[in-house]
């Protein structure tokens, strides 16, 4: 399986543009985001950014509405360049990573995530787990190398959702999906093939590692899981693609995202996540918000914000 460019951009297509106008790629720093949840060791570490055009992120929102929204916030008219921020956290015995990053071939201004954890030190053997939230190109890709087909974690074994799985190995998926969508289902569905034999397949309330168990999310895509991370007494929960933009994911939940799969499941999702994330207080790590994506959640009157701590 080689994974050229060509073939991967002609196949998603419309779903990111070369001509989006957004602020110019600034790499983030290598050295990763740190803290400890109880006994367990949590680090950030970046993929990179992604190009993604606002007529993608908020398809039914009149771009005059959302320019207001972005500029109350402080951000320009097209809105936040999505970072990636993956999870890497050492548990027991286990050095477990959350999602893989987007590798080579899916934008240039992603897939940093290997030479990232080449920088801080990080041997990509010494990952033990692999825990995927979905199979959207930016979290699932990087586990393979795309010039030799071996795995960029030879050591891992693989846990996703089984409806996830049967989402992406669906063979009707690639139909069902929108037009901007059908390459990537059927690349990710080609990679989950090629590990297929050391994944494991979990529902929600599932334990992935020790302290660590999946919450069910749906709607983003039909098995999305977030993560929580629970140790003496502490939790995180590593959010995944539940709570992507910093303006538009806590001013207006209600907004359909152009990203989910099923949008009316995606607003109940992140409705219910948010009331709960204010109310317990509960620490978040989310994928695309600006790096590293770490922070609290707070009640605005009748909507929320997004505190970076």
């Amino acid at each position: 399986m080689r994974l050229h460019r060509r073939r991967v951009l002609a196949g998603i297509g419309a779903l990111f543009s070369a001509t989006v106008t957004l602020a110019p790629y600034a790499r983030a720093a290598s050295a990763p985001f740190r803290r400890k949840v109880g006994a367990i060791e949590l680090m950030v570490i970046s993929d990179g950014v992604l190009n993604a055009p606002l007529s993608f992120m908020l398809p039914e929102t009149p771009p005059a509405e959302a320019a207001a929204l972005f500029a109350a916030h402080g951000l320009p008219p097209e809105g936040q360049q999505p970072q990636t921020n993956v999870s890497l956290i050492k548990t027991g015995n286990e050095l477990v990573l959350i999602d893989a990053g987007s590798g080579s071939n899916f934008q240039d201004t992603a897939g940093r995530l290997a030479e990232n954890m080449e920088a801080a030190g990080i041997d990509p053997a010494a990952v033990t787990k692999v825990v995927l939230t979905h199979c959207h190109a930016d979290h699932l890709w990087g586990v393979i190398d795309e010039f030799d087909d071996s795995e960029r974690f030879p050591k891992a074994s693989y846990v996703i959702s089984a409806a996830e799985w049967d989402f992406w190995l669906d063979p009707n998926t690639p139909a069902n999906v929108p037009d901007s969508l059908k390459g990537m289902a059927r690349v990710s569905a080609r990679i989950l093939k090629r590990i297929e034999a050391k994944v494991e397949r979990r529902k929600a309330g599932d334990a992935v590692a020790p302290g660590v168990t999946y919450v069910e999310t749906i709607g983003h895509t039909p098995g999305h899981m977030a993560v929580m991370i629970e140790s003496n007494g502490q939790r995180l929960l590593i959010g995944g693609d539940v709570l992507t933009n910093v303006a538009v994911s806590f001013a207006r939940p209600e907004w359909r995202w152009g990203g989910d799969y099923d949008r009316d499941r995606g607003i109940t999702t992140r409705k219910r996540l948010l009331d709960q994330l204010a109310t317990d207080r509960l620490p978040l790590v989310a994928f695309h918000l600006p790096w590293p994506g770490h922070g609290v959640v707070e009640r605005n009157g009748t909507a929320y914000r997004f505190i970076p701590h």
